[in-house]
């Protein structure tokens, strides 16, 4: 197979988990469009995932390419298979996770037959321990086509997982995951919307994705904050660097706005050594002093969000704590949904 013939290349971050890896890779052999190569890159494990890799290459030699690094987390195997993909367009796998057999080719085929630099499908969460489906999302946008433009937030409710999408190589290929842990997915994707023009939306549930409570997705500290508080002024540098900041600074700010101002705050909540009043407090500031354009972003008035639905609502309610400067009683009501009502809430 030539360079010129491979459709999507599937980056494979294998770092341990053994157990579940044989699951991963049998799915990804499966896939109905042959036009592929899968990039496995062990990030140094220590059990058994490098033989597997290794068994796997022997046996799948067209599809399958290994290769072996020292550990350095899951950020640099990323861009150390970015860095090797040869084909149009580019996707990102976790091992302990597993995809439907069409999955690269209807995401591939909506991104091809739309000229859409990004494509993305429907997943479901898993729960490890149980097996059972704890929620469906990216399912809402149905079959849609649309722009990227500074009059429609629907980026902002776009699951920033790499995993559900897939890249036009071209348009990615000099971006790359940064060197800090927990957040590296949202803002690979805030850097990709002023790269890209068209995104495809694919409404079936062709990933699947498995909750560990151990992952570090769940576990979110002071420092993890500051360093996404770091890299979010990194990416507003990309914007204005890029000569796109002027025109997206609206959803740029709302972006932060929602990320830090609802999702992390939430999460780092359940750290019990912050002290969150101070850890809100410092964020309103954070956010006034380099995002100020959430307060006054359009995309935060009533108005529009009655006429968006719920989650806009919802995050309208948000803003409103926040402007008033208690944002704490947004967390403990979250909190109570979540802890309580047992109710599953995804921005």
């Amino acid at each position: 197979m030539t360079n010129r013939e491979i459709k999507l290349s599937i980056v494979v971050a294998v770092y341990n988990l053994e157990e579940y890896l044989p699951r991963c890779l049998d799915s990804l052999v499966k896939q109905t469009l042959e036009e592929i190569e899968i990039l496995c890159v062990d990030d140094g494990s220590t059990d058994n995932a490098p033989q597997i890799i290794e068994e796997y290459g022997k046996h799948y030699p067209n599809k399958i390419k290994v290769f072996h690094k020292e550990n350095g987390g899951e950020f640099t195997t990323r861009n150390y298979g970015l860095e090797r993909a040869t084909g149009e367009y580019v996707t990102f796998v976790d091992t302990d996770d597993y995809v439907e057999p069409n999955w690269a080719e209807k995401l591939y085929i909506a991104a091809k037959e739309n000229d859409a630099d990004l494509a993305v499908c429907g997943f479901e969460r898993i729960d490890l321990n149980t097996n059972q489906v704890v929620a469906t999302n990216m399912t809402h946008f149905g079959n849609a086509v649309k722009e990227i433009t500074n009059q429609d937030d629907f980026m902002l409710f776009i699951n920033p997982a790499p995993w559900n999408k897939v890249y036009r190589r071209e348009k990615i290929k000099d971006l790359r995951f940064l060197p800090f842990r927990g957040f590296n997915d949202t803002m690979f994707l805030a850097s990709c919307f002023i790269k890209m023009k068209k995104i495809a939306f694919v409404p079936d549930v062709l990933y699947h994705y498995y909750l560990r409570y151990d992952s570090q997705i769940h576990t979110v500290n002071y420092q993890d904050v500051e360093n996404l508080k770091k890299y979010l002024l990194e990416v507003k540098k990309l914007y204005v660097a890029s000569n796109e900041y002027e025109t997206m600074k609206e959803i740029l700010d709302t972006f932060t706005f929602l990320h830090l101002g609802t999702s992390v705050m939430y999460r780092v909540s359940y750290d019990s050594s912050v002290d969150m009043k101070k850890m809100l407090k410092d964020t309103i500031k954070y956010l006034d002093d380099n995002f100020e354009g959430w307060r006054k972003s359009s995309f935060l008035k009533l108005g529009y969000s009655l006429k968006k639905g719920f989650h806009h609502i919802a995050l309208w309610g948000v803003s409103l704590f926040y402007k008033w400067g208690i944002p704490i009683v947004y967390i403990k009501i979250y909190r109570f949904l979540v802890d309580r009502l047992k109710i599953d809430i995804k921005w």
